[in-house]
């Protein structure tokens, strides 16, 4: 059961340590060690046992919220997204006209892989807008 802990001890690994993660992590353990215990009875192998009762557990999100811990807004996501992807296709961009003009300066084609490299950031400016 040692492999339940470690699950466990991972989820709650972001939040502060206090008195009431340590009884609902002590909760979720032998909630998940009872489950195991009930499968093993059915007939299932040990670790067959254990990772169907931690899928079957799901999302601890909602226990984490009520300990106090705060979640990456999308919106923050969003607008990190849109600067990372500004700066990346200002650098592509900058490659190609690089490129073009060095090794056929009589022929202007940058200008097409351009136009596909802004919708990167203009996919993340609506992704953004969309969150606003």
């Amino acid at each position: 059961m040692k492999s339940i802990k470690q699950h466990v001890d991972e989820l709650f690994k972001g939040i502060p340590d206090s008195e009431k993660k340590k009884v609902i992590k002590q909760e979720i353990v032998a909630n998940l060690q009872e489950k195991v215990f009930d499968l093993m009875e059915q007939g299932k192998e040990e670790e067959d046992a254990i990772n169907k009762a931690i899928v079957e557990f799901g999302d601890v999100e909602e226990i984490k919220q009520q300990l106090g811990h705060k979640l990456p807004t999308r919106r923050s996501n969003a607008k990190l997204n849109l600067g990372f992807s500004i700066w990346g296709s200002l650098l592509i961009i900058a490659l190609v006209v690089f490129v073009n003009f060095y090794y056929t300066p009589d022929v202007i084609w940058f200008v097409y892989p351009t136009f596909a490299v802004l919708w990167w950031p203009l996919s993340m400016v609506f992704s953004w807008l969309r969150l606003r």
